[in-house]
């Protein structure tokens, strides 16, 4: 089952973005409503045996089930009699705002982190519609129940074979959008290794740099509109909230950040597209960004979105035929890429020279040939072209292997001290 998701943008009226902002309110109260039972139950099971909570006591019966999913959607219909204003919105849409909570409640329990929080007033951005009988899409408009026909910018056709499954309403600052979920029964292998490889390092001097020698100088998007950003953050700070001028105050910023952002995105694209057309194979480090954006260059790092670069590449390339894989990344820049010595340098060594091979090249490239040089030896299998090293564990796709070099778990001994 082949499944993509389409992004269009839309254009309702004053009405229908008005109905949209109040369905929107609407399930924030049932995601929230649905949310306090959930944390009542739990605070009821807290209490000790022996004795009762001095700041607050919930009284519930003992053998009261956990409000789980069924439990609170079947008590939907029921809701709805004592509360005229859910009968407004769509049921499917409505028991979509409860199962998005159960699905925030599984993923804490997964991780055991990261309980779900209520929703502020114009937090709940987004609609889902689950079910369509017929596909709402058309040329010109977007269908919609209880809403009607809404205005669509369909700047690139459904492909053919493609069903609509689900559509997404979204609310960024004051423009809307439909993410649209097509689907179509058909089985797509993933790309296997072929081609010209191509290994990519990304940082901060250089956005990006690669085993051919291509340099990418990095765009910093938010730095060069921060200035105007903080203009428009300090008026906001200075209307009364809630008024009319604090709303407009308010859509300023957040089109400009929305406008960041998409500039940063369509230059990702291009420079995904511009991978996969100098090779066919792209292979990237296996690095957790979350980490670096914490550190000293924080702000540089969320600039540069690296993690989202690498989701797009690997998207591309997918979509592309292309293969992608990632390496690991200790030492890709303290190695030298034609003998394989070890070449020392702090950061402010820009350039590599090697004193045992005599090979100078950018420090930067000689990092995206290491690169290269692992993903190789990544895919290559021991009757081919070498051994598979320990980082074949998780390349999606190969089977059982049975190569010296596949990591296992090492047994540590502790020493015996000398008398």
């Amino acid at each position: 089952m082949l499944t993509l998701n389409y992004r269009y943008r839309i254009y309702p009226d004053t009405t229908q973005q008005q109905t949209l902002v109040e369905w929107m309110e609407i399930c924030r109260g049932a995601f929230n409503y649905a949310l306090r039972e959930m944390k009542d139950w739990c605070d009821s099971r807290k209490c000790p045996i022996d004795r009762c909570s001095l700041e607050r006591e919930y009284i519930l019966p003992a053998d009261l089930k956990f409000p789980s999913e069924v439990n609170q959607l079947n008590s939907l219909p029921k809701a709805k009699k004592e509360f005229s204003r859910l009968a407004l919105v769509p049921s499917q849409v409505l028991q979509q705002a409860i199962k998005q909570l159960h699905r925030g409640w599984e993923y804490f329990q997964q991780r055991g982190f990261g309980f779900p929080r209520f929703k502020k007033y114009g937090q709940f951005k987004s609609l889902l519609f689950p079910q369509f009988k017929e596909s709402p899409v058309t040329d010109l408009h977007l269908k919609l129940p209880k809403i009607g026909a809404i205005p669509i910018n369909l700047h690139r056709p459904i492909p053919n074979g493609f069903v609509v499954k689900q559509v997404r309403i979204i609310r960024k600052a004051d423009r809307w959008y439909a993410s649209i979920n097509l689907q179509c029964d058909v089985l797509v292998p993933d790309p296997m290794p072929h081609g010209h490889p191509i290994g990519v390092d990304i940082g901060l001097e250089k956005f990006l740099a690669t085993s051919e020698g291509v340099l990418v100088k990095p765009p910093k998007f938010f730095k060069q509109l921060q200035s105007k950003l903080k203009l428009l953050q300090r008026r906001l700070s200075r209307k009364q909230r809630r008024s009319k001028n604090y709303e407009k105050a308010r859509i300023k910023v957040a089109r400009l950040h929305h406008t960041i952002d998409n500039i940063r995105k369509h230059f990702h694209f291009k420079q995904a597209h511009a991978l996969c057309d100098a090779g066919d194979m792209v292979f990237m480090e296996d690095l957790d960004y979350r980490i670096s954006a914490k550190g000293m260059f924080g702000k540089h790092m969320l600039d540069g979105a690296f993690g989202q670069f690498r989701t797009i590449v690997k998207y591309v390339c997918w979509k592309r035929g292309k293969f992608f894989g990632v390496v690991d990344a200790r030492g890709t820049s303290q190695e030298c890429p034609e003998c394989g010595a070890e070449v020392r340098k702090d950061l402010s060594q820009r350039v590599h020279n090697c004193q045992a091979c005599g090979y100078t090249t950018d420090r930067d490239v000689a990092s995206g040939q290491i690169i290269r040089n692992r993903g190789i030896a990544l895919i290559s299998t021991a009757g081919l072209a070498g051994t598979e090293t320990a980082c074949a564990d998780d390349l999606s796709g190969t089977s059982e292997n049975q190569s010296r070099q596949v990591s296992k778990s090492r047994k540590r001994v502790t020493r015996k001290s000398s008398k």
